[in-house]
Order: C-alpha cells, then sequence, then structure tokens
C-alpha cells in the first residue's frame, strides 16, 4: 500500500517488531479509525464502479472454503487468500473488511502464520476465527495460551453484550460449534469480551471494526452463523450485497471479450457440467471464434460420448472436432497405478491433444476449460503454506509446467451450485445443468490400480446399473454424486454351485452442498438391495458389491 497517500499515522505509533507483534500503542490508533475513512491510497486504488469484496485470509482451516461460501450466499463477493498474499493483488478486489480463518497452527509456535500488517494498517473492519481470532490477540499484544480444557463440538452461546452490530437479531443464547485446544488468556488492551459459553469466558471479542470469534459460524452446526457473517458483512463492513449471478455474468462475458479480441479460444469439453457452461458461457461472448475439442479419452461412461456430441452440436449449434484417443490414454496408463499419477497422465495428454488440435485449425491462443474454486483449494495451487494439498485436479495440478496456449477458466472462482445458477441463467437444459459431477480424469480414477479395458467394461456396467436404479427411485437430484468403483479386491464366491473368485465393487452416494464437505446418502436398503443383485447378476467378473459409508472428511468423495 502507498503510505505516502494514506491517512497518517504518527511514526512512534506506527512500529512494528520484526515478530509480527504490533506495538499497542500503534493498535489502539489503528483502532480508533477503524469506522473512519479509508485511507485515500485504497480509495484511488479502486474505481468505485468495481464490486465490493470481503478477503479472507486463509490459515489452514478446513472450514475456510465454507466462510467464502456463506459471504457469497449474503450477495457479496468474498475470495479465499493465503496469509501471505501481497497487498499489490488484494487492493484491486477492492475490499471492504477481512476475515481470519481458523487453521491448526497455535500462534505461539515458532513460524506460526501471522496477519500480513496491511490488514490492520487499510482501516478495514476485520473478523478473526477461531485461529483467526488468536492471531488478532497474539499480534495486538494480548495472550493465548493452551486451554486446560478443549473445547470440541456444540457448546451454548451467551452474548453480554446484545447491541452489538454482529448479533444483530440474535437470540441472547444460541448453539454454536467450537474446535479449538487454545484460548485467550488476555484480551488485546481496549478490547472486551461480548459473549462467553462454558469453557470459554470470551467466547467473542470485539473494539469497534474488529471482532473476534472463537467459534465457527461458518458451518452448519453454528444456526445463526451466517446472520452473523451477514451482519459483520452489511452493518460492519458496510456493504450492499452487488454480487448476484446477473451480474457475474454480464461482468464475465466483457472480460472474455477484452481477454480473447479477435483471437481464437478452444474449449475442452467433457459433457459435464462445467465444461458445459464453460462453452456455453465462450460461445456467448465471442461466437464462432470457439472451437469446442471433445476428447473421447476411453474413461467415460456408457453412451456419454454420442449423448454429448449430439447436444452441442446438434442444439447448441457449436463448432466441434471429435478426437477419439482412446487408445493412446489407455497405453500412457498403462502401468500406472498411483492415482496422481494417473491424474497428471490424463491431465498432460489432453494438454498435448488441445495443442494439436489446436494447430490444425490455425493460430490459436487460449484454452478454456472448467476449474472450479474448489478444484484450486484442493489442489492447493494458491501456494499457501498453511494448507495442505489433498490431490491434484487434473485441470489443475495436472497441468504440465510449459503450455503453448493461454487459459481462460470463467468458472474459476465459483462453487458448483454457483455455476448451476449460470448453465439455468444462461439457457441450459435443466438435464445437463443438475448432471452429478463427474471426474476430469473420468473412470480411471473409479478403478483402484492399473486401467485396462477389461476393467473398463466391467466398472461402466456396473456403474450404469447403480445409476439406473437411482434414477428409477428418483433419488438422482437428492444426490451430490452417486457412481461405482471397480476396487483392486479379489473375494471368493459362489455361483450356480461354482466357486468364483471375482472383483468386489463399491457403490459410492454422497449429499454436498459444495464438495468441500460431503455425508453418506442413506440410501434405502431395497434399492441398495436392487443394486447389488443386478451387478452380481448382469456383470461379468464381479461377485461382491458393498456400501461406502464414510464422509467427507475423513475421506475424500472419489476413492483416488
Amino acid at each position: 500500500m502507498d503510505k505516502s497517500k494514506s491517512k497518517q499515522i504518527p511514526n512512534e505509533s506506527r512500529r512494528v517488531a520484526t515478530s509480527g507483534d504490533i506495538e499497542v500503542s500503534t493498535y489502539l490508533e489503528i483502532a480508533k479509525e477503524i469506522s473512519g475513512e479509508q485511507p485515500i491510497a485504497l480509495k484511488e486504488a479502486i474505481s468505485p464502479t468495481e464490486r465490493e469484496t470481503i478477503i479472507v485470509i486463509d490459515f489452514g482451516s478446513q472450514y475456510s472454503m465454507l466462510i467464502a461460501r456463506r459471504i457469497r450466499e449474503c450477495q457479496v463477493y468474498c475470495e479465499l487468500l493465503p496469509h501471505d498474499t501481497p497487498w499489490e493483488k488484494i487492493a484491486p478486489l477492492n475490499p471492504k473488511g477481512f476475515i481470519l480463518s481458523g487453521g491448526p497452527a497455535s500462534v505461539y509456535q515458532p513460524d506460526a502464520p501471522l496477519a500480513p500488517t496491511y490488514i490492520y494498517e487499510s482501516h478495514l473492519p476485520i473478523l478473526g476465527i477461531c485461529y483467526g481470532m488468536q492471531v488478532l490477540t497474539h499480534q495486538l499484544g494480548g495472550q493465548v495460551a493452551p486451554g486446560t480444557k478443549q473445547e470440541y463440538g456444540h457448546a451454548i452461546l451467551h452474548l453480554s453484550d446484545v447491541d452489538s452490530p454482529l448479533f444483530a437479531d440474535l437470540p441472547s443464547s444460541s448453539p454454536v460449534w467450537m474446535s479449538h485446544g487454545d484460548k485467550i488468556e488476555q484480551m488485546p488492551s481496549g478490547f472486551q469480551a461480548l459473549a462467553y459459553t462454558e469453557n470459554s469466558p470470551v467466547a467473542v471479542m470485539a473494539n469497534e471494526g474488529i471482532f473476534g470469534l472463537q467459534f465457527h459460524p461458518e458451518v452448519a452446526h453454528t444456526p445463526e452463523g451466517k446472520t452473523i457473517l451477514k451482519n459483520f458483512a452489511y452493518r460492519v463492513c458496510g456493504c450492499q450485497g452487488n454480487w448476484t449471478i446477473g451480474n457475474f455474468i454480464n461482468d464475465s462475458l466483457d472480460k472474455i471479450r477484452e481477454q480473447v479480441g479477435k483471437d481464437k479460444v478452444v474449449c475442452a469439453l467433457s459433457g459435464g457440467v462445467d465444461s458445459a457452461v464453460v462453452a456455453t458461457f465462450i460461445h456467448r461472448a465471442i461466437g464462432d471464434q470457439l472451437t469446442c475439442i471433445f476428447v473421447n479419452h476411453g474413461l467415460l461412461r456408457r453412451e456419454e460420448v454420442e449423448r454429448t456430441f449430439n447436444t452441442f452440436h446438434l442444439n447448441l449449434g457449436m463448432n466441434i472436432i471429435y478426437v477419439d484417443a482412446s487408445e493412446r490414454f489407455l497405453n500412457q496408463l498403462k502401468g500406472v497405478t498411483d492415482p496422481e499419477m494417473k491424474r497428471k497422465v490424463v491431465g498432460e495428454e489432453f494438454i498435448k491433444i488441445f495443442e494439436e488440435e489446436a494447430n490444425k485449425i490455425g493460430k490459436v491462443d487460449f484454452l478454456a476449460q472448467g476449474t472450479l474454486y474448489p478444484d484450486v483449494i484442493e489442489s492447493a495451487s494458491s501456494g499457501s503454506r498453511a494448507s495442505a494439498k489433498i490431490k491434484t485436479h487434473h485441470n489443475v495440478g495436472g497441468l504440465p509446467a510449459k503450455m503453448t496456449l493461454n487459459l481462460i477458466e470463467p468458472l474459476r472462482y465459483l462453487f458448483k451450485d454457483e455455476v448451476r445458477q449460470v448453465g439455468l441463467e444462461l439457457g441450459l437444459p435443466e438435464e445437463m445443468v443438475w448432471r452429478q459431477p463427474f471426474p476430469g480424469p473420468g473412470l480411471a480414477i473409479r478403478i483402484i490400480g492399473e486401467v485396462t479395458k477389461e476393467k473398463l467394461e466391467i466398472l461402466r456396467s456396473a456403474d450404469w446399473i447403480a445409476m439406473n436404479e437411482i434414477k428409477k427411485a428418483n433419488l438422482y437430484r437428492q444426490l451430490w454424486q452417486s457412481f461405482a468403483i471397480l476396487t483392486d479386491v479379489k473375494s471368493v464366491g459362489v455361483m450356480g454351485d461354482y466357486r468364483t473368485y471375482s472383483y468386489l465393487v463399491a457403490i459410492r452416494a454422497v449429499t454436498s452442498d459444495d464438495a468441500m464437505t460431503a455425508d453418506w446418502s442413506r440410501l434405502p436398503y431395497n434399492v441398495l438391495a436392487r443394486i447389488s443383485s443386478r451387478i452380481v447378476n448382469e456383470v461379468p467378473g464381479v461377485n461382491r458389491v458393498v456400501y461406502d459409508i464414510t464422509s467427507k472428511p475423513p475421506s475424500t468423495i472419489e476413492w483416488e
């Protein structure tokens, strides 16, 4: 931030220690000005027509992404950024406030991640959640210590200050979700406690526009949490709520036209809702400058190739190049059993094919693909040291280091439900928009072990049966994902008085809002029974079916 243009704080009260601790006198000067005028440098850097943003500073919590979702549900744009993001990347987003997420660290440990000093110098409201509250305490002169009693799970929050704008329209006591082992031993100077629980005398603290919450308002287990976050966005930060799908579409169309100009774009078309929305998006923006490349990598489900090609070519009138690369992908996957390597192989081969096909149609500068925000977060492509990589998504971390095509990813900062809203707004048919997510590497990561033609046919048949029975029971739209997995386990069975030694197939069905967390679906026993009976009777090579009853976390939705 250009401090020469900012509202000045006396130098003697702005001293910042090399450890990251801010002097109490510095904090008091900043706190007094939180509700006052925004720094001039910030004002001048932002166009008044740009959208307002709440920035979530990520310290590695498994719930960080949910904070961004909840803020967006309030029609306020929100981005999740690593704690070491420089101010130059944040300023163009027109931040109206900061939220410090939870995280697995303890602030008193060496090298614990802390908030950058520009957050305090920006004179913007701050909300610290769990570890974020402890960061505020530590950096502003308070004290955090290990708790003698840990607090995990449900707790009852009792408000001691019901007049705070953060708690407008809330009852005096309500259930909240706790997940912490450390406690606030001493609040920073000038702060007061606004609420408590049985084990946390300081469950909420505040000083003017800076708030700390020891609980997690972003999770469903805190019923009033969304109201608290909305109060922060509207009543504390002064947001107007201009983040709508319609605005997003109009802004994105303009950005695509500006980015592409008169150049040509190729789009990776898979038939899933993500690539379908991207293709429609790009086509709406630049028309025939777009050519879709539909690669049949041999890892798709039954009838998927025909259905996808007919929908986009015949119904939507897009230019489509069809490439049958089944043998090519199978050869590349031969002998590969590690799931991360499978994703890398599929991702790299995809890009090679796109570039080859792009060269055939003339000069092409851009590749469009359907990367979503959860893909980016799970691949930890942001580079945050506080976040752990869960798995590489083939269209994020699976991309080769050197590419000749520039990427266009208009959905990169959207969640799946937002993508579906965009699809409906663009006029895509509901059956396409509500299609369950399907991974880019396809059936390669639903076959445990090496991928072969024989295993692909077994899995296609089993998956077809599972989906057929789920649709017949009118359960498809209630599920986030449902599919079959071909394991590398074989077991003994008996069929027609003969001993068999055949594959075990697992069925997976989950409910979710955004794929960041998911619960296993309680499918009716009669549906599971029909799926199992049909698979073992109709699919050669399978004699046992099991049902996966694990939630995410601790597992992921896909097995690989």
